[in-house]
């Protein structure tokens, strides 16, 4: 079957404009975001900065000026990051329901309805856009004509090239597939367990309204919990001691069975741009999970081939006469 990343330890957006006075916040800050973590490693700004905190010294304390200079500028960053993350998002959109159209889309509609005034940005904000197409959405978005910067999406991607019968599972359907592979890699990203309201907000930054319907999931939040969660790929359990009460997904038994560790770990990878390896623990745990899966695999084979043997001596075994 079938999944940017959710660790504790993701990887977040860089403020390497900082350094150059931020001449123009918002702008500088678009620019950096090309960096910037896909909806699955999102972190809040509150959980990075702190986990900065426990990993180097203290920081000599900053007079008020210094402090509210700082505060200010990091606003403008969560800003710009989160526009340019909406902006992607509604091109993504705009561009699936285009293709139900089945007409080319030009560079120029996709900035006249959608980019806007961050057009010097829109090679990298279509670069995202395609992105999120391939891997969650199972389209390609295909260039026809460098000059007319024409686009079409093709139907053909199937997310982590899984098997054709584990598609079926889903009824073939290499969209919704794709979401859950998401919403595994999500999961798999935070520990093992993702809290509901981190899956909503993962699909609301992608543009998935988790109660409206989407023309390609249906209603997303039906999908998830009657779909996903009954025919076993997701656990959905209430937290022991939590209060307010919450919930949380983990994986289902069947997503245990059928999914590999190390290709969700290799989606979250090409989502970021980056090896497995970047995500240590999460890559340890990937590697005991195919080694397991090896031993099992060659045990089945082993009782296969000693039942066919059993099998064979029993006929030779039984005369005719």
């Amino acid at each position: 079957m079938l999944q940017k990343p959710e660790s504790g330890a993701l990887p977040i957006l860089r403020a390497e404009g900082e350094k150059d006075g931020f001449r123009d916040g918002e702008t500088q800050a678009l620019a950096a975001s090309q960096e910037a973590a896909s909806p699955l490693l999102q972190e809040t700004p509150g959980e990075h900065l702190g986990a900065r905190r426990e990993e180097g010294p203290a920081e000599p304390a900053l007079a008020p000026r210094g402090a509210r200079t700082l505060a200010a500028k990091a606003s403008a960053r969560r800003r710009a990051y989160r526009r340019l993350d909406r902006t992607v998002a509604e091109l993504v959109q705009f561009l699936l329901v285009k293709d139900k159209k089945k007409s080319p889309i030009t560079r120029s509609e996709m900035v006249k309805y959608v980019i806007g005034d961050l057009k010097d940005l829109s090679p990298e904000i279509i670069a995202r856009a395609a992105e999120h197409l391939r891997y969650v959405f199972g389209f390609e978005l295909k260039q026809l004509g460098r000059k007319q910067h024409t686009y079409i999406l093709i139907n053909k991607l199937k997310p982590l090239e899984e098997e054709e019968e584990e598609e079926e599972d889903l009824g073939g359907d290499g969209p919704r597939l794709g979401l859950l592979i998401m919403i595994l890699g999500l999961i798999y990203m935070k520990g093992n367990s993702a809290r509901e309201t981190q899956v909503w907000e993962m699909l609301r930054r992608l543009g998935v309204r988790p109660s409206k319907y989407h023309f390609l999931f249906g209603y997303p939040k039906r999908l998830i919990m009657e779909d996903f969660v009954q025919q076993r790929y997701l656990s959905y359990r209430q937290v022991p001691h939590s209060n307010p009460p919450e919930c949380e997904f983990s994986w289902g038994p069947r997503s245990n069975l059928e999914i590999s560790k190390m290709k969700v770990l290799g989606f979250v990878a090409k989502l970021h741009k980056k090896e497995p390896q970047h995500w240590p623990v999460q890559y340890r745990e990937a590697l005991a999970d195919e080694a397991d899966r090896a031993r099992a695999k060659a045990r089945a084979e082993a009782s296969m081939r000693a039942r066919a043997r059993a099998r064979a001596t029993e006929t030779a075994g039984i005369s005719p006469w």
